[in-house]
This record gives structure tokens, C-alpha cells and sequence, in this order.
């Protein structure tokens, strides 16, 4: 398969906060190496301050790294999405934060397009948006609080979807809804990625549904990929760390 992202030897550190630390600096990810394939959905797990945020962050073009190589099919990523525009999508954990509250559903959706600057036939554009995320198109008129948070999340996936994207980062995406609408949520992502052939970055806490949607996963401890394993291999770990979270999935030879 294509390589579609490649990162080599990534590092990032933050200067310490306070008066008594004297630019001293925190390493957040030490040597981060890791390749994604054109159509996959990889899933990035790792327990809260091992880097997951900060990685995410560097591959979308938001901050720069200290050391390392990030490239989208052989281009540094700032050139990559400056050359396809609208071709990367993220969706957050927090959807209330993620729409603006004074836009309706229709608005909130026409703001990427606009972005991209390809407009046509607008109106049928949201439709047809909604459709695939499962709505009526009657929610266009509606305001981000009168929608559930299922619903809302549903309108921020049509937002990301709806120009076109080649790569979409999930940043916990599904970590604030009920159980039962993540399940929903899964569901839809899956269809959305087979049908639009989109590759996917799924960056969750959450093991389960990490393994259910992925073909690949990554263990990121200590700013470091310290296992990466395809959804078929998940009991061949070798890695302490990402043994000690498979545990609780999937039954380990003692």
C-alpha cells in the first residue's frame, strides 16, 4: 500500500512553567517514529501525558517540532497542506466547542466549504452532507443546542467530511458520548472511511473501540511508539505497557 503519512525520529519538548525552573525544558515525545498507509485507519493509544495530543498537533501543521520529519507523500507537511488544500479534517472530542453556537446546522456546515472555496449548489451539498451522516435534511435549520450530543457530533463529522479530506485526525472523538451512541458513532466512521476511502488517525483512550475500528495500532508511552500492531496480532505484544492495556480486552498465555 501507498504511504500517505510518514514521521521520522519526531521529538518535542515545552519550557517548564515557573520562575525556579530556569529554561529547562520537558521532553513530550522522545524519537516518535511511525508510517500510515492511503486508506487505513490507525489508532493512536496511550494513557493521558504520554503525547498523544502533542503528535496530533505537530501533524496537522499547528505546531513545529524540535527535531524529526513529518511528511505527507514525501512532502513536509506544511507544504502538503498548503498543495491539498481541505484534504486534512479534524474532529474533537468536545463538539459543543467545535460548532459555533449562533450558526445553524446548515451554516455550521457550509463554513469548510466556503474555506475551500468549492461552492457549488450549495444547499445540495449540506443535503447530501447529511444523508451520509445519517440526518434528515430538515436539522439544517436547526441551532447546535437543540441537537443531542449524537446529533451534534454527527453534524461536526459532516463538517469534516465535507470537503473531500484525504486524512482525518479523530482527536477522541467519541470519548464524550454515551456508550450506546458510541457504538453508533464506530459504525458510521467505518462506513464514511470505506466509502469515501478516507484515512483515518484515531486518537482515543479507549482500547475497545480503538481495536474495533482500526486495522493498525500504536502504543505510545514516554514519547515513544513503543508497539505498533495490526488488529490481528494484538496478542503477540510484546511491549509491557501495551500488554498491561490489552490485558483488560483480550485474554493473555500466562
Amino acid at each position: 500500500m501507498v504511504k500517505l503519512l510518514e514521521i521520522k525520529d519526531l521529538e518535542k519538548s515545552y519550557l517548564k512553567v515557573g520562575v525556579n525552573f530556569g529554561g529547562a525544558r520537558v521532553n513530550i515525545l522522545n524519537g516518535v517514529n511511525l508510517t500510515i498507509e492511503a486508506g487505513s485507519c490507525v489508532g493512536l493509544i496511550g494513557e493521558s501525558g504520554s503525547g498523544k495530543s502533542t503528535l496530533t498537533r505537530l501533524i496537522m501543521g499547528l505546531e513545529k517540532p524540535d527535531r524529526g520529519s513529518i511528511l505527507f507523500e514525501g512532502l513536509p507537511a506544511k507544504q502538503w497542506i498548503k498543495n491539498n488544500k481541505g484534504k486534512m479534517s479534524v474532529v474533537f472530542q468536545d463538539y459543543t466547542a467545535s460548532v459555533n453556537p449562533r450558526y445553524t446546522v446548515a451554516e455550521a456546515i457550509a463554513e469548510p466549504i466556503y474555506a475551500s472555496g468549492v461552492i457549488t449548489d450549495l444547499d445540495r451539498q449540506i443535503e447530501r452532507l447529511l444523508m451520509k451522516v445519517g440526518m434528515a435534511h430538515e436539522i439544517k435549520h436547526r441551532y447546535p443546542h437543540e441537537l443531542s450530543g449524537g446529533q451534534l457530533q454527527r453534524v461536526c463529522i459532516a463538517r469534516a467530511i465535507a470537503t473531500n479530506p484525504r486524512f482525518i485526525v479523530l482527536d477522541e472523538a467519541i470519548s464524550s458520548l454515551d456508550v450506546s451512541v458510541q457504538s453508533q458513532i464506530l459504525k458510521l466512521l467505518h462506513q464514511l472511511r470505506v466509502e469515501m476511502n478516507i484515512t483515518y488517525l484515531f486518537v482515543a483512550h479507549d482500547l475497545q473501540a480503538v481495536s474495533h475500528l482500526c486495522n493498525k495500532i500504536l502504543f505510545l508511552h514516554q514519547g515513544q511508539i513503543v508497539e505498533a500492531l495490526y488488529s490481528g496480532e494484538l496478542a503477540s505484544a510484546k511491549n509491557q505497557y501495551a500488554r498491561d492495556l490489552l490485558a483488560s480486552v483480550i485474554p493473555f498465555e500466562r
